[in-house]
């Protein structure tokens, strides 16, 4: 299944934290993500990532075109709904966007580690099932 994986600063720390925890499930799986966010997972949990533009540098937007076109199964986008920055990706576009596709989205880590659990126990095969 692809995965996306995208966060916002003050989440970067934690989505290595997350990804370095949950690395046996997540190895089996595509991983795509915005630039930094990518790299820091890479440099963390030792997973391959396939890594889009920074975030602000258009990464949300190519993130986005693959959930427009059904492409993603799963997106975690750990956000900072207290401090977002100017310059950070806007979470409302990929909720709309995975809500118009059917695509499970996490915004914070409680229901990210859900996904990834119910993901380990086939629990989102109905995706490939949705996508044939």
């Amino acid at each position: 299944m692809n995965i996306g994986f995208i966060a916002h600063d003050s989440k970067k720390h934690l989505m290595q934290n997350f990804c370095i925890a949950y690395r046996g499930i997540l190895s089996k799986h595509e991983l795509y993500a915005t630039g930094t966010t990518g790299r820091l997972i890479e440099e963390a949990a030792n997973l391959n990532v396939h890594k889009f533009l920074a975030g602000h540098l258009g990464g949300e937007q190519q993130m986005c075109a693959m959930i427009e076109q059904n492409q993603m199964d799963l997106v975690i986008f750990l956000r900072d709904p207290l401090n977002p920055k100017s310059h950070e990706p806007d979470i409302h576009k990929a909720i709309r966007l995975c809500d118009m596709h059917n695509i499970p989205l996490a915004s914070n880590v409680a229901t990210a580690e859900l996904l990834i659990k119910s993901l380990e126990h086939g629990d989102l095969e109905w995706r490939e099932a949705y996508n044939a």
